[in-house]
């Protein structure tokens, strides 16, 4: 044990490694992402009522960056936000590359979007939701996420 303490003291005092959380399984990686696709899907049809189904209304919608307020930040519920959607806006959002975290019925996806409106990229930034499955199914609770007009993917 002697020999060890150093060795600990000296692994201590340069930091460990980050740890790296093992890959959710594929099926229920798939299973959190089909609401987000969902939803993103019924923002480029306008469709307010089937955002509704795929989100705990009462959830909130955090926006910080450029797009937001003066203050840099907005938050709305689901169905206040809801209320902005527009038919034929051309809206499209993709997120890429996302990072899953799942515990239960408790799970929150972290990756990067771009926006873009009638084909050209809008703004771009980072989604982080959480979500929660009840009754087996997965619904989102919150969204909060960056916005940036600047440096995004494809500009």
């Amino acid at each position: 044990m002697a020999i060890l303490l150093p060795f600990l003291a000296a692994a201590a005092a340069q930091g460990l490694p980050p740890a790296k959380a093992l890959p959710p399984p594929e099926s229920d990686a798939a299973a959190v992402l089909a609401p987000i696709n969902s939803v993103f899907a019924a923002f480029e049809r306008g469709d307010a009522a089937a955002m509704l189904r795929y989100v705990y209304p009462a959830g909130r919608v955090t926006a910080t960056g450029t797009r937001a307020n003066s203050s840099g930040l907005r938050q709305q519920s689901w169905t206040e936000f809801s209320q902005r959607l527009q038919l034929g806006a051309g809206f499209q959002e993709r997120i890429s590359d996302p990072a899953i975290e799942i515990d239960g019925d408790v799970a929150m996806v972290w990756a990067p979007f771009v926006v873009r409106v009638g084909g050209k990229v809008s703004n771009c930034g980072y989604d982080l939701f959480d979500l929660v499955r009840d009754n087996g199914t997965w619904k989102i609770m919150n969204v909060t996420f960056s916005s940036r007009t600047t440096d995004c993917p494809d500009q």
